[in-house]
């Protein structure tokens, strides 16, 4: 078998390669096999082409975690045009900014439709169209209506392209207006091979989604992954993460591993001490991504659920994985570090370019087939995001002497006290190793006499009464002084992002402006 050089060559292969294996199910409901996905995709293609869609056309969906999104997403990039994933709860002022930036030639939703979206594909003339996919013992359909404008080409002319355009995504944009970021046939591919080759994934291993579709962690380390090493994934019944059905379908669909963010693996964790399942499957490893897993809580994982836990590094424009703990068979995993580069290179550079030795702190910078060729109209960003022929990825860290990468922080989100740089993340772990803190998060705040001081909100554990002063307490057992946060905020609640992510800086707009 030759190597594939798109995703969507690599796919075709699968279908080739494993027809009859199960490639996704909807919980409960049904499974689809890799030759019947494939066929769908096709057929589905073959719409997208009498609507009038064209290479290089940019097609938005916005959709729960549904096989109708599965089919349109690899329809879409099957006909060489790009696919724009959006999250369905945007305001329609978001859909309107995220639409025109990319220049979205149609917009692609549920039959139940999103009227915040379709209010601004309209607003801004972009033509809509809906899917529905139903399967039953007699027949699997698929509709999809559109306005069919071309007379029918077929899908079997068009060859994909490694350098074609797939995925346009934003960044999640920790400190600025979210940037776009085009990703490629090429890009996408060799990001899945990467991460089959850490997590030695194959046509044995099947996977729970929990992640949203619409992001790089769910999309391509649990969907495309997945699929491209001709295993298989689940979708939730509800079309999202679900804490009461997780383990059910684990067990039901044979898991071997999943992937998810730290504040759901601590909504598993915390479920597992109140209401723990009569037996977990045995699972390969569980996996960490896209915000600092605190060592504690890896603990905890490990002992609850009995698996490695693997903590990795990624970000969009590297189309997700940068770094990742290896399998216990191939090295040790530790806590506190997001492991070894995976298939790139990666340094850290000081500010004049110049590589800096281990154990040193400076930005984390990489170069590889997985990396963006540069945001979308923004020269600007792309000059600095470049510099000295390295992608920089604006955190700050350091290889250990085991060539280990620890990440310090953002470099814009580090504390600066007096001079002292804190690193937010070190203070988090702290804070998480409480028993009586559920989730925590440390931010800066502009202060008269230092320039900045650190301040810091709790989410207590459920039962628990603990205030303000046994924090504090606790903090000045275990970090240096001037670490210490100076104020502490217990909420029930924290601002996140649609893929779980803390943002800092929404966290600490939140509580100066009520402080």
């Amino acid at each position: 078998m030759e190597t594939a050089t798109t995703l969507t060559g690599l796919l075709q292969s699968v279908a080739e390669k494993f027809p009859s294996r199960r490639a996704i199910s909807v919980a409960g409901k049904f499974d689809l096999t890799h030759s019947q996905l494939h066929e769908l995709v096709e057929s589905a293609a073959n719409h997208l082409i009498s609507a009038g869609i064209k290479p290089n056309d940019v097609v938005a969906l916005t959709f729960p975690n549904t096989i109708e999104y599965v089919i349109m997403f690899l329809a879409v990039i099957r006909v060489r045009a790009t696919a724009a994933p959006l999250n369905a709860a945007y305001t329609s002022e978001e859909f309107e900014f995220y639409l025109s930036d990319s220049e979205s030639k149609l917009l692609l939703t549920p039959l139940e439709g999103n009227n915040p979206a379709q209010t601004a594909a309209t607003k801004l003339n972009i033509p809509l169209g809906s899917v529905c996919f139903n399967k039953t013992e007699e027949e699997t359909k698929l509709s999809i209506s559109l306005n069919q404008t071309e007379s029918a080409n077929s899908v079997s002319e068009l060859i994909n392209e490694p350098s074609d355009v797939a995925l346009f995504l934003h960044t999640s944009g920790t400190t600025s207006r979210p940037k776009g970021v085009p990703l490629s046939q090429h890009n996408l591919v060799s990001s899945v091979r990467n991460i089959e080759s850490v997590y030695r994934l194959s046509e044995l291993d099947s996977t729970v989604i929990v992640l949203p579709l619409f992001h790089v962690h769910g999309l391509i380390a649990g969907l495309l992954s997945s699929l491209g090493a001709g295993g298989a994934v689940a979708l939730p019944a509800a079309g999202r993460f679900s804490a009461s059905t997780f383990w059910k379908d684990m067990i039901q669909y044979n898991a071997t591993w999943y992937t998810a963010v730290p504040t759901i693996h601590q909504i598993i964790l915390d479920r597992h001490q109140s209401n723990p399942e009569p037996v977990y499957p045995k699972l390969r490893f569980i996996r960490s991504c896209s915000a600092s897993l605190a060592p504690v809580i890896l603990g905890r994982l490990e002992e609850a659920f009995g698996a490695p836990v693997l903590e990795a590094y990624a970000m969009t424009e590297a189309t997700h994985l940068m770094c990742s703990n290896p399998l216990p068979e191939d090295g040790p995993h530790k806590a506190g570090s997001v492991g070894k580069p995976v298939g790139q290179e990666m340094a850290i550079l000081d500010e004049s370019g110049r590589v800096l030795e281990a154990d040193v702190n400076g930005e984390v910078c990489i170069k590889g087939e997985n990396v963006t060729k540069g945001y979308k109209n923004n020269e600007e960003a792309n000059k600095s995001a470049f510099l000295f022929g390295w992608f920089h990825t604006g955190d700050i860290g350091y290889f250990d002497s085991d060539g280990y990468l620890h990440l310090v922080g953002r470099i814009k989100e580090l504390i600066n006290r007096g001079g002292e740089k804190i690193s937010p993340i070190e203070v988090d772990a702290v804070l998480l190793g409480h028993q009586d803190v559920a989730q925590a998060v440390a931010f800066g705040v502009p202060d008269q006499k230092y320039g900045e001081e650190i301040h810091c909100a709790i989410i207590p554990r459920e039962g628990s009464n603990i205030d303000a002063e046994e924090v504090l307490k606790y903090c000045k057992t275990n970090l240096t002084s001037f670490k210490v946060p100076k104020k502490v905020f217990i909420t029930d609640s924290l601002p996140k992002t649609a893929t779980g992510k803390i943002l800092r800086r929404l966290v600490a707009e939140h509580f100066v402006s009520q402080a």
